[in-house]
């Protein structure tokens, strides 16, 4: 017998490596500035924490694997302590490529403090043609907390000549104020998507949408102002019971921006967004 070593046994199946990642961040107060807590990352999920000047924190979130496919997953978890400042973003756009073996999955959890605020706001995810992902949002709030969410989704990439004409995508969200339900929605897209967003009831052939949300005592007052941000854009936006819903579509993700960074930047009182969006 010679020295060599027998790597694959002959009819044994190898499955495709699986991509996953946790990533927690929890911050608190101290000396009246955000200061970070809790820092925890495992696998494909990376975090970096910028410096920051103004008494407030910013974590970026990095899915090192470059995409998502079937049966993949990914878990954030993000936390806000008591008169904190939170912003949480995405390094670059979640990009979720053609699955042949069930959803990719990516689970974000939030909870957020008395008298304290978080932004979540990652760039959009792209979904290519016969992509499959199931998105789940939990945010709990304590009463006196203020709460800012963006989800963007590109459906192929326009400008690359892209088009997404069958798959599945769900989006899932739960938003809790002291325990009690004040927003829940469900995106379902499956089959053949091309032909449903095709349909003026649901995006009218355009391939670029997005929710914004605030959840705060300001909803009333900043409602003006975010329809007057969003001007002419194919977008609608309702305010009732300390809560701020709008919603966007648009022809091309690059158009979508350009309607988004407006609108965000009154829902944050004129603050510029996280540098990563403009790189």
């Amino acid at each position: 017998m010679g020295g060599g070593m027998e790597l694959l046994t002959p009819g044994l199946s190898v499955g495709p490596q699986r991509t996953s990642g946790t990533g927690r961040v929890s911050a608190k107060s101290a000396g009246g500035k955000t200061r970070l807590d809790v820092f925890y990352q495992e696998g494909a999920a990376k975090i970096r924490i910028p410096e920051s000047f103004d008494g407030a924190m910013e974590a970026v979130l990095i899915n090192t694997s470059g995409g998502l496919t079937g049966g993949d997953r990914l878990q954030w978890e993000l936390e806000a302590g008591d008169g904190t400042a939170l912003t949480a973003t995405t390094q670059a756009c979640e990009k979720i490529y053609r699955s042949d073996s069930g959803p990719a999955a990516i689970d974000t959890e939030i909870r957020v403090g008395d008298n304290a605020r978080l932004d979540w706001l990652p760039q959009e995810t792209i979904l290519f043609d016969d992509a499959s992902l199931n998105r789940r949002l939990d945010v709990d709030l304590a009463e006196t907390a203020e709460f800012l969410a963006i989800e963007a989704v590109l459906l192929g990439r326009k400008a690359m000549g892209e088009a997404v004409r069958c798959g599945n995508f769900r989006d899932r969200w739960r938003v809790r104020r002291s325990g009690t339900l004040i927003h829940a929605e469900d995106v379902r897209m499956t089959g053949d998507i091309e032909n449903l967003v095709a349909q003026t009831a649901v995006l009218g052939g355009d391939v670029a949408f997005a929710t914004l949300l605030y959840c705060g005592p300001r909803a009333e007052a900043l409602m003006p102002k975010v329809r007057e941000a969003l001007g002419e854009a194919s977008a609608g936006a309702s305010e009732w019971n300390g809560k701020l819903v709008a919603r966007i579509v648009a022809a091309d993700g690059y158009s979508l921006r350009k309607s988004l960074i407006p609108a965000l930047k009154v829902l944050r009182d004129g603050q510029n967004l996280p540098k990563v969006w403009h790189l």
